[in-house]
């Protein structure tokens, strides 16, 4: 079964972060991605550049239209998303837990195109 985790974050929180913790947060960051990337559990992890930099495209009368973001109304927004493949709900909720973030969201992946 596929899941995907998804951390959400702002700028503020980044910043907040003093600097001689930064490469240690960064460096828990990694070893996690390697452990699970090793194990073959972890397919992919992604990190998203800051909200401003957002596009949103729509279309209106037949025609694209793209315009700046951010366009979420919330002071947090997605920063990063991890994809699984393990066994079941319990090991993907397990693998969450160790990621070093004080919240993470998990949803169960339905199908891929």
């Amino acid at each position: 079964m596929k899941y995907v985790m998804i951390i959400y974050g702002n700028k503020e929180l980044w910043e907040s972060i003093p600097a001689e913790e930064w490469q240690a947060t960064a460096a828990a960051f990694d070893a996690f991605t390697t452990k699970h990337k090793e194990s073959g559990e972890l397919l992919g992890a992604f990190g998203v550049a800051d909200a401003a930099q957002a596009k949103m495209v729509r279309t209106v009368a037949g025609a694209p239209v793209v315009t700046d973001g951010p366009y979420l109304e919330s002071k947090e927004y997605l920063a990063s998303w991890y994809l699984l493949d393990v066994d079941s709900e319990e090991r993907a909720l397990q693998i969450a837990a160790e990621l070093p973030a004080d919240q993470v969201e998990v949803w169960p992946i339905l199908h891929e195109a």
